[in-house]
């Protein structure tokens, strides 16, 4: 029974350097893909910069555009009013 357990130990240790070696190539294939991945993500987050830059310049021209809406709209408001005393005064409608 002894020398079954004996072989049994040996048979399992003469496969571990196998092993480490599939392990070791499996790391090593790992280190190369996290490799590959570094310069992959750096442009991204340099390509997501500008376009978060970008985004806060349309933001900005947006606001910008929305203040001139908002004054034109003021000024049309204003010119109907007058607009509108004109037409009473001249009796061109009913007050």
């Amino acid at each position: 029974m002894a020398d079954e357990s004996d072989n049994i130990i040996l048979e399992h240790l003469r496969h571990i350097p196998g092993m480490v070696d599939k392990l070791a190539t499996k790391v090593d294939k790992l280190e190369t893909d996290i490799a590959d991945l570094k310069p992959r993500i750096l442009g991204f987050e340099t390509t997501m910069g500008h376009v978060m830059a970008q985004v806060g310049h349309l933001q900005v021209q947006i606001a910008s555009q929305t203040g001139r809406i908002d004054r034109i709209d003021g000024r049309l408001d204003q010119i109907e009013g007058r607009l509108d005393g004109i037409e009473k005064r001249l009796d061109l409608i009913h007050a």
